[in-house]
């Protein structure tokens, strides 16, 4: 993508993360959800086109996505299409590919948020070996006058339990909707996707009183430094904290608040 697709999508995937980063967003519902708004812009050429055209206003082309979609979508998925749509795109294509992208993304961040994103990458990778290796697969997988649900009957008879069910999920997809890309290519893609995702840190900081902008950026830095790749923040506030911030990024956990270290004092009394 080029110009303002790219900032557009740029800011649609910082939205999918703030929201993916909540433990009770259901992202499987969110990915089925914006896969199936991909289908329909896909479908609906003049739909799509309505909802990318430059000369109306974000709010006009929101209340068009409202008047369509509502009902039909959670409040989630909704919220993050009214906010693509809004945006400009250089191509009515490119709105189309944002949202599938974000699909993925949403089961990818389903993956990592149960500790199976790796699995799923190395999935992925070890899939598209056995495509390139088997012909007669190939072949059964990308065959125009196969039916989608031909083909995913046969990828669920051979990952069914053997895969991870995000991985799964991906694959059928793709190759029930390739959307003109080779299979070779939609693999790679999405392999780059849960890469990326993968090289995304995630520290959840728990404190006694909103930290400012300065102390964050003062943590992120810190954090940055002890992982060697940049760290999103999760905030949130608790004021039995009573001081300092409780970090916690996957399964370790920095302390540096009060309490911890009161608790501590008093157990070693203890003993």
């Amino acid at each position: 993508m080029n110009g303002a697709s790219r900032d557009a999508l740029a800011a649609a995937r910082e939205r999918l993360d703030a929201l993916t980063d909540i433990a009770s967003v259901d992202a499987t519902k969110l990915a089925d959800e914006l896969a199936a708004v991909t289908t329909l812009l896909d479908r609906e050429g003049t739909l799509r086109r309505a909802l990318t055209d430059p000369a109306k206003s974000g709010e006009a082309k929101a209340s068009l996505a409202r008047q369509l979609l509502a009902g039909q979508l959670g409040s989630d998925s909704f919220d993050l299409v009214s906010g693509m749509v809004r945006s400009r795109w250089s191509r009515s294509r490119d709105l189309v590919d944002a949202v599938e992208e974000l699909a993925s993304g949403a089961d990818l961040a389903a993956a990592q948020r149960a500790g199976q994103l790796d699995d799923v990458e190395d999935e992925l990778f070890r899939f598209g070996r056995i495509v390139s290796g088997s012909t007669g697969l190939r072949s059964a997988l990308t065959d125009q006058v196969v039916g989608g649900t031909a083909k995913a009957d046969l990828l669920h008879r051979l990952l069914g339990g053997r895969a991870n069910p995000v991985t799964e999920r991906l694959v059928v997809r793709l190759v029930t909707a390739p959307r003109g890309r080779s299979l070779e290519a939609g693999i790679e893609s999405l392999s780059k996707l849960a890469a990326a995702r993968r090289d995304r840190m995630v520290a959840e900081v728990v404190s006694a009183t909103p930290l400012s902008d300065q102390q964050k950026q003062r943590l992120g830095a810190a954090l940055a430094r002890i992982y060697g790749r940049q760290v999103h923040l999760n905030l949130d506030v608790d004021p039995e904290v009573l001081g300092g911030v409780r970090v916690r990024v996957g399964d370790e956990v920095i302390n540096g608040a009060i309490s911890d270290r009161l608790d501590e004092a008093a157990r070693r009394m203890a003993g």
